[in-house]
């Protein structure tokens, strides 16, 4: 039965997708500085270990296209980042809103914030598993060299090692089960707390047109 909080619409799926992808592209020009900084610190790649030190490092550091300074180092992989975030948004978004939606048509009501929660958790967890490779490469990318210290010559070559130097087509889901769980966790409290917010505006909206004269 078809339920009245539910009724069937036209799919929304490429507006969500089109709307995630332009969130994320400007998300990511803050993103992808504080990931260059954050990833040359945790793995040593140099000889800092302080925020400035290693910032001053990133900035005389030379990009894939002979650039330095800001785009060659603190946005070196801004695209590589946008080519994982793009695919996990438009991913996550839609069968988000896909799962609320079937949902909400089986019990013939809105689905609770802690329903919602389980979607977009759920929804994260599966975006999370699917562009693992692509945040597997964007690490890579980021750091610019091995941990030998070689450096890489763009996208193609920073694959071919990875697929030749290691362990195969394996490599490129390394860290899958930790990036699925706390991606998860993070789906269920961030869509959680989005709802159970959303709802409380909506009930004090609708308080207030009550009270209204």
């Amino acid at each position: 039965m078809q339920s009245k909080a539910y009724p069937e619409l036209p799919s929304r799926a490429p507006t969500h997708m089109i709307a995630a992808s332009i969130g994320e592209a400007a998300a990511c020009l803050i993103r992808v500085p504080t990931e260059v900084v954050k990833s040359k610190m945790q793995t040593n790649a140099i000889g800092s270990s302080t925020v400035i030190s290693t910032l001053r490092s990133v900035l005389s550091e030379r990009g894939s296209f002979g650039s330095v300074g800001v785009l060659g180092g603190l946005y070196r992989g801004y695209g590589i980042t946008l080519m994982r975030e793009v695919p996990f948004a438009t991913l996550q978004f839609p069968l988000y809103e896909s799962l609320k939606h079937e949902w909400g048509k089986y019990i013939g009501r809105d689905v609770s914030p802690a329903q919602s929660a389980a979607c977009g958790s759920f929804a994260g967890g599966i975006a999370a598993a699917i562009t693992t490779p692509l945040d597997v490469v964007k690490t890579r990318v980021m750091l610019g060299s091995d941990a030998s210290g070689v450096r890489y010559r763009g996208l193609p070559d920073v694959v071919r090692r990875l697929y030749n130097e290691e362990e195969g087509y394996s490599v490129f889901f390394r860290g899958i089960q930790p990036r699925v769980l706390w991606i998860s966790i993070g789906g269920f409290v961030f869509f959680g707390a989005y709802e159970s917010y959303r709802s409380f505006l909506m009930s004090w909206s609708n308080s207030g047109s009550c009270h209204s004269p």
